[in-house]
């Protein structure tokens, strides 16, 4: 357990302390685990006894031994956690500890030089606003625990890189005050609030062609989108035609259990990008094409800890809406990233991100720089012409 002493305190290991205090409280459904301080020093035994494996090459030296100390622990401690939380909600034993209040939940447009809050219930009011062109394309992003409207580096990237291009609207769902809460709560509100989306999104089709339609989630925000595109078309019989899952969330959301999160189906598309897989972000395919920048190690290039890694999906995403960046992170179909190096995955090429093609399918890898500009496509001009775009 020293080499965890170490590690930077991060989001998973609040989820471990809180899931399993949340789940004690409701009626002592952990009685069975009884040393769970014992469990996590086997695990990082286990894991020591396969270093060997771990480290593929001598140049992989440093970033295989990083994902040793700061990533594989982690991603079997979640993966212990994600059992206890499954079971536990399964149980019908936690409930949600905040109802959502739909009147407190926003819809807000993003502008160049402004943002306006409409109340989702009235969603009408921004689909019919003199701020809002119904002739552009619509984009409707939901983020996860922890973020705000107001106070999301998200949100804040994503408006920007849109607003650059121009032809779309963009907007943020406001969830904060349902998804700042204990993470099991947190979860257990994310089918309620897709559901409540998905009637303004109903609304929204009687202004803007479904066609033009694209929802983006992160972390439980994935979840969030697949629930709304999931009740959208149990209300109107039609598929939105694209979900994107930026590292879906992990812990308490498994196929088939209480929480099934962002599902393939619940779009006519669903494009997933995986930046922290098994520990924070899933591991598994989630949707009808799957990348994996970086391969399947929990933590990508330039990253000592968890949060980094799940913070990249919406990075490298939002990296690939500015214009002339379509292009800059190319993956091939294949089964890992140590086959793509070895030039063992035959097949064409294809962009992840903003012009991902909605006809594709399958597990994708690709490589990806350390810091940005993240895509092996961009270059110093490229960024320096994007510093001011999307802005005021």
């Amino acid at each position: 357990m020293s080499c965890l002493r170490h590690v930077h305190v991060t989001k998973i290991a609040l989820i471990l302390i809180l899931c399993v205090v949340g789940a004690r409280a409701q009626g002592g459904l952990l009685r069975g685990i009884t040393d769970v301080g014992k469990s996590l020093s086997d695990i990082t035994t286990g894991v020591a006894k396969d270093v060997g494996k771990l480290i593929p090459t001598p140049e992989g030296v440093f970033e295989a031994g990083k994902n040793v100390v700061a990533g594989y622990p982690f991603e079997l401690i979640s993966s212990a956690v994600n059992q206890i939380c499954s079971s536990a909600l399964s149980s019908e034993a936690i409930k949600p500890r905040i109802t959502p209040d739909l009147k407190k939940i926003n819809f807000q447009l993003r502008t160049t030089c402004k943002n306006y809050t409409y109340p989702l219930l009235n969603s009408n009011e921004i689909w019919r606003s003199p701020e809002f062109d119904a002739k552009k394309k619509v984009v409707i992003l939901a983020t996860g625990w922890t973020t705000t409207v107001n106070n999301s580096d998200t949100i804040d990237v994503l408006a920007k890189a849109y607003n650059c291009r121009g032809d779309v609207n963009f907007v943020a769902v406001d969830v904060a005050n349902f998804v700042d809460t204990l993470y099991t709560w947190s979860a257990l509100n994310t089918d309620e609030i897709g559901a409540s989306i998905a009637e303004g999104l109903e609304l929204l089709t009687e202004v803007v062609p479904l066609h033009n339609i694209h929802l983006i989630g992160h972390s439980l925000g994935a979840h969030i989108v697949g629930a709304a595109g999931r009740y959208f078309s149990y209300r109107t019989g039609k598929l939105i035609p694209r979900i994107t899952g930026l590292d879906p969330a992990k812990p308490c959301f498994n196929e088939g259990h209480s929480l099934s999160g962002l599902l393939r189906g619940d779009a006519d598309f669903i494009d997933v990008i995986h930046s922290n897989p098994g520990v924070l972000g899933k591991r598994e395919p989630m949707g009808d094409v799957d990348f994996y920048p970086g391969g399947l190690d929990p933590l990508p290039n330039g990253c000592l800890h968890v949060v980094c890694a799940h913070a990249r999906a919406w990075e490298y995403y939002a990296e690939s809406v500015y214009p002339g960046n379509e292009l800059n992170f190319m993956g091939k179909r294949c089964s890992s990233l140590t086959k793509l190096l070895e030039s063992k995955c035959p097949g064409p090429e294809f962009p992840m991100g903003y012009a991902t093609p909605h006809n594709i399918k399958g597990n994708y890898f690709l490589e990806v720089n350390s810091a940005s500009p993240y895509g092996k496509g961009n270059d110093a001009k490229k960024v320096e012409a994007q510093v001011n775009c999307g802005l005021c």
